[in-house]
């Protein structure tokens, strides 16, 4: 094979990494409309109100389920960091799932995302990658951005709301960071093992509830393989390939995407509200400018 047709399939491979990073986060961007989905069916009287822990037991239950229908028995293997990667996991979706249910899924999901700056330091600080010069200087409308989001969530009540939704962005860094630090594990394995470990670690929590209804429970199956297996499948894929650092900044169409979604459900709760207008606006920013074509010069000026 010439130097020529390996560069050729590496930006191929790069290509498809990017696509399905682009896939995942359209798919995970449908959050907020799953979670007002189940409370509209109790508000409307159709079912009993669902706890939001709830939520998150059945999401990464059926999630796992789904995606064990892609792993196959060579893959099945114990590697050093799967502990770590699938309990950040577990704490990541619980404290999600609590944010999204208790605030709007616009702050919930935007704020989400102050993983990225977290994964650019854990990239280059543990894992030793190369930065990503693009990267880091797109962290400062992002962070900017998330402030302004954070200050306008404070006045309106929802502090305790936004720590939980902090919390769940270091612990989805810290996720990303461990997928990507098992080169030479299944993805499908990885991802399989995180949604049944944060299954296991929520089910004393949710055993003394009462069973969602059947209608809640198809809702709860759809948002788990749809909103949440595939698109992890997907991005643990594509981290064989891209670093932490990118992958922080080409998810942020999750955030972008999502309060439409929500606002179709649920307008009089997820209406945005002017700081989370700004602040999605420079996150939205801080991914054109990762993105934008940079000419170079040629050679000889």
């Amino acid at each position: 094979m010439t130097t020529k047709q390996i560069e050729s399939e590496s930006s191929a491979g790069l290509s498809k990494a990017r696509a399905l990073l682009i896939i995942a986060s359209i798919l995970w961007s449908t959050s907020g409309f799953f979670t007002r989905w189940l409370q509209t069916t109790f508000e409307n009287g159709a079912s009993p109100e669902i706890h939001p822990l709830q939520m998150a037991f059945f999401r990464v239950l059926f999630a796992s389920l789904g995606i064990s229908l892609f792993v196959r028995l060579k893959d099945v293997r114990f590697a050093k960091g799967m502990v770590f990667t699938s309990i950040s996991f577990a704490i990541m979706n619980a404290l999600f799932v609590t944010a999204l249910a208790m605030g709007s899924a616009a702050n919930a999901i935007l704020l989400q995302y102050t993983s990225l700056i977290w994964c650019v330091l854990f990239s280059i600080f543990l894992l030793k990658e190369k930065p990503d010069l693009r990267a880091i200087q797109a962290v400062f409308p992002a962070l900017v951005g998330i402030i302004i989001i954070v200050i306008g969530g404070w006045h309106a009540g929802e502090g305790v709301v936004i720590l939980i939704a902090l919390g769940s962005g270091l612990t989805y860094a810290f996720v990303l960071t461990g997928i990507r630090s098992l080169h030479d594990v299944s993805p499908a394995w990885i991802t399989f093992c995180n949604l049944l470990v944060a299954a296991l670690v929520l089910m004393p929590f949710v055993m003394t509830m009462p069973l969602p209804t059947t209608n809640q429970l198809l809702i709860l199956f759809m948002f788990g393989v749809f909103q949440l297996g595939l698109p992890y499948l997907m991005t643990a894929k594509s981290l064989k390939i891209i670093s932490p650092q990118e992958a922080g900044i080409l998810t942020l169409l999750e955030p972008v995407l999502s309060p439409v979604w929500a606002y179709l459900i649920a307008p009089e709760k997820d209406a945005p509200t002017i700081s989370t207008w700004m602040g999605g606006g420079l996150l939205l920013a801080a991914l054109f400018w990762r993105y934008y074509p940079v000419k170079t010069k040629p050679d000889g000026f």
